[in-house]
């Protein structure tokens, strides 16, 4: 049986629907807690990556299910060219998006920094009931209103 403390690091494919069509980008992520407990989505900020939550992940894995994934481009994630891959915040909150949907992530509370606020607002304003809450470290908030309900 895996101590819920351990951090498991794991990589996953997200297909992406534009060109080039059929091709993934490998997301690496790291995972601790039960599967049974309150899942925490921890998106990283820049210049950084999951790799900023090794600390956090040990001491909340005791009460809840934790996610922390690397963006294309950062961390241990795919680095596919700028030709390949549009590195825009829309693009990034997409492959999260995707990456919430292979992994059967219902529902979710949501902890931010910096460049992992702009992807949280819009995974927040796009499903407002599956975001359960919202943590923001060093965020700003977004120059659009959002949807009625999301934040």
């Amino acid at each position: 049986m895996t101590n819920l403390n351990t951090t498991m690091h794991k990589t996953i494919e997200i297909v992406r629907v534009a060109w080039p069509f059929g091709h993934g980008v490998n997301i690496f992520y790291r995972e601790a807690g039960s599967k049974n407990a309150p899942t925490i989505l921890l998106l990283h900020g820049f210049p950084t990556s999951s790799h900023m939550f090794r600390n956090l992940i040990p001491a909340l894995a005791d009460e809840f299910h934790l996610i922390a994934p690397d963006y294309p481009g950062f961390g241990a994630s795919s680095m596919p060219k700028v030709d390949e891959f549009e590195y825009s915040f829309d693009k990034l909150a997409d492959i999260v998006e995707k990456l919430t949907i292979k992994l059967d992530l219902q529902q979710y509370f949501l902890y931010v920094m910096h460049y992992g606020a702009p992807v949280g607002y819009r995974l927040a304003s796009k499903y407002p009931n599956k975001v359960l809450g919202r943590v923001f470290q060093l965020g700003d908030p977004p120059l659009v209103p959002l949807k009625k309900g999301g934040l």
